[in-house]
């Protein structure tokens, strides 16, 4: 009697363990399901002012402003850098720039900017149970140091936790000037092979500088190696022409992968690293959309990106996933006008402010150069409103962890999830902007600018003030929204706070 006692009592403990694991199974899957989709549409050299639901008169963005309208716009939102790839690095690593040495504009040609085997917001996502994609503008290396464009490119996006990825292999105004799809790239094929140099050119192509009567768009400053569309890039490239992409097409291009990919996932919580490439330079838009801005390529390339957006939440409307679905929209630094094309930028401006009244731009230390478009929607969960948090891209990671059960092991985003809900007007209390040790703070509504070697520096190329100065700056943008009076000598206390909380966030 002993012995089916104890038997029954076994039996009856495995039948409720396997119970309990079947019910937390159960309790999981439901979890994935009820987590929300997430979009980050993320443009590129996109000013403060550049929006229209920013203050924009010249340039409207109806279909940008329908996020902020039916969610959360940011007052103070900010990339970690006044440069695409140290942003688009923090943004995805939950690490500050700073930190990783390499975290700076890349050549076409550099291998994967990540360490293999850390957390990146995707793979937190992906720990989720999310699908995970990426389509557009990468720059943030591939491959490593004596990478093949006609083999296998590894390590990318795949290896640091997208599911998929369909990108540009750098920027549109390096090259190579290719698609690459997961591990290959798009279209390339055997019989004709394509080949990349950033040291010297191939026997035979010409380029920029020496064959200017091939181009439709003439450089300004640099970008005048390897012709590819009638434009002269960065870099020197040969062969693979059926690979190569049309500059025309890719805000085409783009908005289709990213349709495909929602559509392809719809069933199942994903996320979309949707990365425009306007209004970076070269700044080619589609015959539909040239003349639509009055003021030359630039404004129409953000027409074309804005009329991209507008179709992509369609698109959720469409298959019913709005109301489950995150999207934030922001840029990954501030503006520049002139940025190596001849294109008008400068001389067909007219009264556009792409800074927005802010100082600087792309490049520079003064707040334009950081200091960008941000908003996030969840339509029926975020209240539509205006936020004057001090918020980050670089605090995506934490955030998104909290609100999908996670733990977040990234070295430096923060959880501000309720301030990205609109839950609380309290974001960051600080943020270190810039990258390597050319960096500024901001606290609150101050801004410290450390002394640089070099004194004043304007950029000559793009016409920017960089911030740089042999002095300490300290700036109130509550009072001084355009960083016209130092403050460093006559607040000397708020001088040495800010110096202090910088110390303490570096470590």
């Amino acid at each position: 009697m002993k012995t089916h006692s104890y038997i029954l009592s076994l039996l009856t403990l495995l039948i409720s363990l396997s119970c309990k694991k079947e019910a937390n199974k159960k309790l999981i899957e439901n979890r994935k399901q009820n987590h929300p989709n997430i979009v980050i549409i993320y443009a590129d050299d996109l000013g403060f002012g550049d929006v229209s639901c920013y203050g924009s008169t010249e340039l409207l963005t109806p279909n940008i402003d329908r996020i902020a309208n039916e969610g959360i716009r940011f007052n103070n939102g900010y990339a970690t850098s006044p440069t695409c790839t140290p942003s688009r690095y923090s943004l995805l690593s939950g690490t500050y720039p700073f930190r990783t040495k390499k975290a700076q504009v890349l050549p076409g040609n550099a291998p994967l900017l990540f360490e293999l085997g850390k957390q990146t917001l995707p793979s937190m996502l992906q720990q989720a149970g999310y699908k995970t994609g990426v389509v557009g503008k990468w720059h943030l290396g591939l491959g490593d140091a004596n990478m093949d464009w006609n083999k296998k490119i590894a390590p990318g996006p795949l290896e640091i936790g997208f599911d998929y990825a369909y990108i540009m292999a750098s920027t549109n105004d390096r090259v190579p000037s290719v698609y690459v799809e997961n591990h290959k790239v798009v279209g390339l094929t055997t019989q004709d092979p394509i080949y990349v140099s950033y040291q010297e050119n191939f026997e035979g192509e010409p380029t920029g500088r020496e064959n200017p009567e091939l181009l439709k768009v003439h450089p300004s400053h640099g970008h005048d190696m390897s012709i590819h569309n009638g434009i002269s890039r960065i870099g020197y490239m040969k062969g693979g022409k059926s690979a190569l992409f049309t500059d025309e097409n890719m805000g085409d291009d783009f908005l289709k992968e990213s349709i495909k990919y929602i559509n392809k996932n719809k069933n199942s919580p994903f996320f979309l690293f949707y990365s425009l490439h306007q209004p970076h330079v070269p700044r080619v838009p589609n015959p539909r959309f040239v003349g639509a801005s009055g003021l030359g390529p630039r404004g129409d390339v953000i027409i074309e990106a804005d009329w991209a957006v507008g179709q992509f939440l369609d698109e959720l409307d469409k298959l019913g996933l709005s109301e489950n679905t995150i999207v934030i929209f922001s840029s990954d630094n501030g503006p520049v006008l002139d940025d190596g094309y001849k294109d008008d930028a400068v001389t067909k401006i007219g009264k556009h402010t792409p800074h927005g009244g802010l100082r600087g731009g792309k490049y520079s230390l003064f707040d334009a150069g950081t200091h960008v478009p941000f908003m996030i929607r969840w339509k029926g969960t975020i209240k539509p409103g205006v936020s004057d948090a001090l918020v980050s891209q670089m605090d995506f990671t934490a955030s998104l962890a909290a609100l999908t059960g996670q733990d977040n092991t990234t070295p430096d985003s923060k959880n501000i999830l309720d301030a990205f809900l609109g839950k609380s007007s309290k974001g960051r209390q600080g943020l270190i902007l810039g990258q390597n040790n050319i960096m500024a703070y901001r606290q609150g509504g101050w801004v410290l600018i450390p002394p640089h070697k070099g004194g004043k520096i304007v950029n000559k190329w793009v016409n920017i003030e960089t911030g740089r100065d042999t002095i300490y700056q300290l700036y109130n943008l509550k009072e001084d929204r355009a960083q016209q009076y130092n403050l460093a000598e006559t607040h000397p206390e708020k001088l040495e706070a800010l110096k202090l909380a910088l110390e303490l966030e570096k470590k």
